[in-house]
C-alpha cells in the first residue's frame, strides 16, 4: 500500500489587485490657470512691442491690436542705422559695466567681512544694509541731487554709476552673506596651516567657491543698471550731454517724444532696446537659480 505524499507549498493565488482611485485636484489646474494668466499679462505686452515694431504707423493705427499686415523690416533698419541708437547703446553700456563690476567688488568685499569676521556691532551693520532694501530711490532723489550737485558730479557718468552701486549694494550683501557663510571653516583653518594669509584665502579659495554667487548679483546688477530710468533722469537729462550718450531708457523716451506720430518706429527702437538685457538675462537663468539656491542653503 503505497502512501501519498502532498506538498503544501507557500505559493498563494494571486489576488484581483484593485486600481488606487485618486480624487481628482481641483488645486492644480486652478495653480496651472494663475501660472498662465500672470504669464500673459507679463509677456504679452513685450511680444506686442516686438510684434508692433514689424507694422507700419498706418497699420497700427487702423487696426492696433491686429498681426502685420504686410510685415516690414523698415522701422528696426532706420532704428539701427541711426547713430543716435548706438550711442545710445554705448553709454547703456558703459554704465551696466562700470556699475556692475563696481557692485560686485564692493560687495564680495564687504561681504566677506560680515560672514567670516566676528567683532562688535557686525549684526547691527548686517540689519543696516537689510534696511537699504526699504528705501527706493525716490526717496533719496532730491538729497542725492543736492550731493551730486555738491560734488560736481551732477550730470556726469560717475553720478549715475557711484549711486547705482550704493543702491544695489543692499541686495548684493543679502545674497553674498548667506553664500559665503555656507562655506566650511574648515578650508580656511586648512589654508591658514598651509601658510595662506586671509588675503590668499580670500583670493584663492573664496572666491572661486563663491562664484555662482558672484555671477548671480553681477547678473542682477547689469539689468538693474540697463533698464534704469529714474536715476539717469535726475542726473543725465538735466546735465550739459548731448541726447546722443543718454542711456537707452533716456533715449527711448526722448525719441518717443520727437517722433510721437511714427508709432512703429517707437515701438522697434524700444523693442531694441530691451534686447540686450532681456538675451542677457535668459542666458544666464540657471546661473541666477544657482547662486540664490545657494544663498537659501546657507
Amino acid at each position: 500500500m503505497s502512501a501519498t505524499t502532498t506538498i503544501v507549498t507557500g505559493s498563494a493565488e494571486p489576488r484581483d489587485v484593485q486600481p488606487v482611485r485618486r480624487r481628482f485636484d481641483w488645486g492644480q489646474p486652478f495653480v496651472y490657470l494663475v501660472a498662465l494668466v500672470i504669464a500673459a499679462i507679463a509677456v504679452g505686452p513685450v511680444i506686442y512691442v516686438f510684434i508692433g515694431g514689424l507694422r507700419t504707423t498706418p497699420d497700427l493705427n487702423a487696426n492696433p491690436a491686429g498681426l502685420p499686415d504686410p510685415w516690414t523690416l523698415e522701422n528696426w533698419i532706420a532704428v539701427l542705422t541711426a547713430p543716435r541708437f548706438w550711442g545710445n547703446v554705448f553709454a547703456s553700456s558703459g554704465l551696466a559695466v562700470s556699475t556692475t563690476v563696481g557692485v560686485v567688488v564692493a560687495g564680495i568685499m564687504a561681504a566677506f567681512v560680515l560672514a567670516r569676521y566676528d567683532f562688535r556691532g557686525r549684526q547691527g551693520l548686517y540689519t543696516l544694509f537689510a534696511a537699504g532694501l526699504m528705501f527706493p530711490l525716490t526717496v533719496a532723489a532730491l538729497p542725492l541731487t543736492l550731493m551730486l550737485r555738491t560734488l560736481g558730479l551732477h550730470g556726469t557718468y560717475l553720478g549715475v554709476i557711484i549711486p547705482g552701486i550704493a543702491f544695489a549694494l543692499p541686495t548684493t550683501i543679502i545674497i553674498l552673506v548667506p553664500f559665503l557663510r555656507a562655506i566650511p571653516a574648515e578650508l580656511e583653518e586648512a589654508a591658514m596651516i598651509d601658510g595662506a594669509s586671509r588675503i590668499g584665502f580670500f583670493w584663492r579659495i573664496m572666491l572661486p567657491l563663491a562664484k555662482p554667487g558672484l555671477i548671480t548679483v553681477g547678473i542682477l546688477a547689469f539689468v538693474a543698471s540697463w533698464n534704469g530710468y529714474l536715476l539717469p533722469l535726475l542726473v543725465i537729462s538735466t546735465g550739459s550731454l548731448p541726447q546722443e550718450l543718454w542711456p537707452l531708457p533716456l533715449g527711448v523716451t526722448q525719441f518717443s517724444s520727437q517722433y510721437s506720430q511714427n508709432t512703429g518706429a517707437i515701438l522697434a527702437y524700444t523693442s531694441l532696446a530691451m534686447i540686450p538685457a532681456l538675451a542677457f538675462f535668459l542666458v544666464a537663468e540657471k546661473r541666477i537659480v544657482g547662486g540664490l539656491t545657494g544663498a537659501v542653503k546657507g
